[in-house]
């Protein structure tokens, strides 16, 4: 593994790595410098006369074989230390609770450590969500194979595998793998080996229409677009870098990447039947919508639910409920902008129609 210290164990390092991850996030400007994450472009068209009852209006779908009560998923985000075990399973149960599903955060600080396998077990507080483990698709070219692939899946008791794509991050992380070559034909390995689903997802650049073609065909299940708008990886690794040119250079790309709602669309436009997941600097359940409007399934949340997920308790008590109502912010939300266009289901909803500007 690159910049590793001598006898200095590989998932303690990685464990280490994580730690800042959270604490940048929480306490650093590392949002995206792009105008957006597309969506703000668009705009509903109100319907004075829905004609449904608000309380009739049906959130649910499927994903993996489980049942949502709600299209939206808590993005990939953290693991491998105890502060982020807290955060998980505080992610966990509200996802629950709420009937979302959940994506953990690499897992490769478990798979070369299993003592911090805990830190992403959370089947026993989400015992019915839809549950993804998540690797780092480079480290296919790094000595894992599909029986790493198989192992993150079985230590997280998921559904699903993950396989993320950060070019840009590792590029400007002091302990960057940045050998790419030959990643689709090892993907696609992983897809007819592992026997259980495996995505691929951007971590916030974004995948294009024709990147998202590729994917398919090598046999990848869902595509998560992780678009430009949110959390920049690379401002976050310029705060952990000691590098000091490669830190200044982080700054040249701030803006970098597709925007979501891009994403999105082109991505739906040359997959028509593929499972499409739209993330990547949401913040609002209308924003949801939208993006299932442009072609989405589901919408994922990350940074948004972090801060949440962080408190330890509520002045009544309740610990993670910030995250709980945050979620239950979305979702009422997202049903509102149903309400607003006369869309009763899901079905409908991607049916209604949305003005460029």
């Amino acid at each position: 593994m690159a910049d590793q210290q001598p006898g200095a164990a590989p998932g303690n390092q990685t464990a280490k790595r994580k730690a800042e991850h959270i604490r940048i996030c929480l306490e650093e400007d590392v949002q995206s410098k792009a105008a957006g994450n597309g969506l703000e472009r668009y705009r509903f068209r109100h319907c004075a006369l829905p004609e449904i009852r608000f309380a009739d209006i049906d959130l649910h779908t499927r994903f993996l074989g489980r049942s949502l009560q709600a299209p939206l998923l808590v993005s990939s985000m953290t693991g491998g230390t105890a502060e982020a075990a807290a955060i998980n399973h505080r992610l966990a149960e509200a996802a629950e609770a709420r009937g979302w599903a959940i994506a953990l955060g690499s897992m490769r600080a478990a798979v070369e450590d299993e003592g911090l396998a805990d830190t992403f077990r959370v089947r026993h507080v989400a015992p019915t969500s839809p549950i993804i483990a998540n690797l780092g698709a480079v480290q296919l070219n790094y000595g894992y194979g599909v029986d790493q692939c198989r192992r993150a899946v079985e230590l997280a008791e998921a559904d699903a595998l993950v396989l993320h794509l950060n070019s840009m991050q590792e590029v400007f992380q002091p302990e960057g793998d940045t050998d790419f070559r030959g990643l689709l034909a090892r993907i696609e390995a992983v897809c007819k080996q592992a026997g259980i689903p495996v995505g691929v997802k951007e971590v916030g650049w974004g995948i294009d229409g024709r990147t998202a073609v590729r994917l398919a065909e090598a046999g990848v299940a869902f595509i998560d677009v992780a678009g430009a708008g949110g959390t920049s990886w690379s401002q976050v690794e310029k705060y952990r870098s000691r590098d000091a040119m490669r830190a200044e250079a982080a700054a040249a790309f701030a803006d970098w990447g597709i925007p979501t709602a891009e994403c999105v669309r082109e991505v739906r436009e040359a997959l028509p039947a593929h499972t499409v997941i739209a993330s990547g600097g949401l913040e609002t359940g209308v924003e949801a919508a939208k993006a299932i409007a442009l072609g989405a399934d589901l919408a994922g949340y990350g940074r948004t639910l972090l801060g949440g997920a962080t408190d330890c308790a509520s002045a009544d008590g309740m610990r993670g409920s910030a995250v709980h109502d945050q979620m239950a912010r979305i979702e009422f939300e997202l049903r509102t902008a149903m309400f607003g266009v006369g869309a009763g289901t899901l079905g409908e909803l991607r049916g209604a129609l949305l003005t460029a500007y």
